[in-house]
């Protein structure tokens, strides 16, 4: 296994949502988790670490989704519980979403896989350790849509604040802005995933339920709905594209297959309960 060449940084992070902060010093609160859609506060407050003392106590596990499609998690749970996709591609491999650690076991991981083209990231909840994945592999880019640039608590040069509707990767790959959850909130389509017929990565923008059908929200933990408009909108966001399969923002949240059609069947069954 390789080990770090990077000499890793030791910012503060937020424990809720695993965001990080430029230095050690422990702002008043996260602004992330301040937002009705954040995560919100304890009872004893909001908790801050750093990233060297959670790289004593967890650490990143992985596991094959399918093939080309390795999921980075962390243990023990730590924020929301998320994990990261890496999706290879003969153009380069591209990291979806980010934890909110990175050691040598997923540096290592990434480095036999070929290393990293890309970093990009859905919406702020899974922003993570961005900059240290990117810094990690010679200053990686970070993808993130403009709109949602007020809400990144780590400013690096790495990051590319891209605008518009689409932004294509390496490797075939097309960033979504299909908003809702965030006005910047991302999905990526990897079209020779799910055996060439089409895999959407989402995130939380389009979150899967435990039924395996999808669903739209504002703010899950304070369970604030979408409008219809906003709903709309998501959906035909991705509608131009070829899709089978899904993979939320978790392990074990995925649409195994008939994901288009699962989509718009549960956004209509979405907007008659608006009307309802």
């Amino acid at each position: 296994m390789s080990t770090i060449t990077y000499e890793i940084g030791d910012p503060c992070v937020c424990q809720l949502c695993g965001s990080h902060f430029p230095d050690e010093t422990e702002p008043d609160f996260c602004p992330i988790c301040k937002d009705d859609r954040g995560l919100g506060f304890t009872p004893e407050g909001q908790p801050f670490s750093n990233l060297g003392t959670l790289r004593r106590s967890h650490h990143t596990i992985n596991r094959e989704e399918e093939p080309g499609l390795i999921g980075i998690g962390v243990e023990p749970r730590i924020s929301a519980n998320h994990r990261a996709l890496l999706v290879c591609t003969d153009e380069g491999n591209v990291l979806w979403d980010c934890v909110p650690i990175i050691d040598d076991a997923a540096i290592g991981l990434v480095q036999e896989l070929g290393g990293l083209t890309a970093i990009a990231v859905s919406h702020p909840h899974f922003y993570g350790a961005m900059v240290e994945w990117s810094r990690a592999f010679g200053g990686t880019p970070v993808y993130i849509h403009a709109a949602d640039r007020g809400w990144v608590t780590y400013p690096d040069s790495a990051i590319i604040y891209w605008q518009g509707e689409q932004h294509e990767l390496p490797g075939g790959l097309t960033l979504i802005n299909c908003g809702g959850h965030f006005d910047g909130a991302t999905v990526l389509h990897w079209p020779a995933g799910a055996e060439g017929n089409g895999v959407l990565l989402t995130g939380d923008p389009i979150s899967v339920t435990p039924n395996r059908q999808v669903t739209f929200m504002y703010a899950y933990g304070n369970l604030i709905p979408l409008s219809a408009r906003s709903v709309t909108r998501v959906v035909n966001s991705v509608e131009p594209f070829v899709f089978d399969r899904i993979y939320g923002g978790f392990f074990n949240a995925r649409v195994d297959c008939d994901a288009k059609a699962v989509v718009e069947r549960s956004a209509q069954r979405y907007l008659r309960a608006l009307e309802a």
